[in-house]
């Protein structure tokens, strides 16, 4: 269990049990030293659901947070060059709109790179998602990144969109992936995976481990051009190799997932940009 206080967070190291004590400070240093791009300033996610007492606590340890955030990297980024680094707000506030829009005004003022909306994507039904993308996101500046943590399925990512998020992270591609769920194009539209105008995702989704596919010589999605399908390797194959629990499943529907990703956005982009 962690233990949280205005300082940081005390907790034990899932590994060896050895105690730890995280700080904004802390955090800062960590992102430096893996090299990242993109950092997120350190936050307090109050749980879902959260009461509104939990909430306006988060809301302002947040805040808080973010100031210590931007002050280390302010110092930070003296020394290297200007845009080399980002660094990012996270805007919390669970399901109140008074919550998140607190939440944003404290942190437009720190005058961040880009904000992310966080404290979403652990469990809430997906129209509350949609009802707080959309008392949050017109509150934040249109020509900085909105980032959405934690999303999402394809349909979620095309609502979410169309609400305003720029940008997305997931580990639904690959946690998917290690059990043998796999996102192909819609039988009965093979040639995108986008309708033109952003109202629907195309795809289907396969589980490769299941009987059906023991025989099954096609690729994962005969209409694919990642490395897998390429190859290619069989559906039949892959299933063999998670029969035998061999790692090599695993890699190999990730590889697909991350290019059907990665397809999957570009042609929303290039959707926006026609």
């Amino acid at each position: 269990m962690a233990t949280i206080s205005d300082d940081g967070v005390d907790f034990r190291s899932h590994r060896d049990g050895s105690l730890h004590h995280m700080t904004p400070e802390r955090s800062m240093e960590i992102q430096s030293a893996i090299g990242s791009d993109i950092w997120m300033a350190f936050d307090q996610f109050p749980g879902y659901p959260a009461t509104v007492e939990q909430v306006e606590a988060s809301v302002i340890r947040t805040s808080a947070w973010a100031s210590r955030c931007q002050n280390w990297f302010k110092q930070y980024m003296k020394s290297r060059p200007a845009g080399s680094h980002q660094l990012f707000g996270i805007v919390q506030g669970s399901t109140y709109s008074d919550h998140r829009r607190a939440s944003v005004e404290q942190l437009l003022a720190l005058n961040f790179d880009g904000y992310a909306v966080g404290g979403l994507a652990v469990g809430e039904p997906a129209d509350v998602l949609y009802e707080v993308l959309e008392m949050t996101t017109p509150l934040l500046p249109g020509d900085k990144p909105r980032y959405l943590m934690g999303v999402g399925p394809p349909e979620q990512i095309l609502e979410a969109i169309k609400r305003g998020i720029d940008m997305f992270d997931c580990v639904i591609p690959t946690r998917n992936a290690r059990h043998g769920n796999v996102f192909i194009h819609s039988t009965e539209h093979s040639d995108k995976l986008v309708e033109a105008d952003l109202s629907e995702a195309r795809y289907s989704k396969l589980n490769i481990r299941a009987e059906q596919f023991s025989s099954d010589s096609l690729p994962l999605d005969p209409d694919c051009h990642c490395q897998t399908c390429l190859a290619p390797y069989s559906r039949a194959y892959i299933r063999h190799l998670f029969t035998v629990n061999e790692p090599l499943a695993a890699r190999l529907c990730t590889v697909h997932n991350v290019h059907f990703y990665m397809q999957f956005m570009k042609e929303i982009r290039d959707i926006i940009s026609a």
